[in-house]
């Protein structure tokens, strides 16, 4: 069963630091782009953060409301991708989910939720004092 699993979210202060995990089952998630997705309460999905496929050099993106803050990465070997974030706010809060797009929809733009056929079940991620 091919299945994308989320983990790592909680509540923490702002200006504290989480990592979000990514790990696949029954397929490999290198050969494949990843995006991170957010939604908060009342609002739609919104792209957060992309790593291309090994094919186009694990090239990353983010939105502009986390550029510099969040940092996506890959681990082959535990077939995982990460998204590491560092001075959280409260408006980051929101159930974040991860997605695995095939590399024909290489030209899909990373943000844009129709490039993904595999989508976790989400984590939920609370900043608040």
């Amino acid at each position: 069963q091919l299945q994308l699993v989320e983990s790592g979210g909680g509540l923490v202060q702002p200006g504290e630091s989480l990592r979000l995990s990514c790990t696949a089952s029954g397929f490999t998630l290198d050969s494949y782009d990843i995006g991170w997705f957010r939604q908060a309460p009342g609002r739609g999905r919104e792209g957060v953060s992309g790593i291309s496929s090994r094919s186009f050099s694990g090239r990353t993106n983010y939105a502009d409301s986390v550029k510099g803050r969040f940092i996506i990465s890959r681990d082959n070997a535990k077939n995982t991708v990460y998204l590491q974030m560092n001075s959280l706010k409260p408006e980051d809060t929101a159930v974040y989910y991860c997605a695995a797009g095939p590399a024909a929809n290489w030209h899909i733009p990373w943000h844009a939720e129709p490039k993904y056929v595999y989508w976790g079940q989400g984590t939920q991620v609370t900043v608040s004092s």
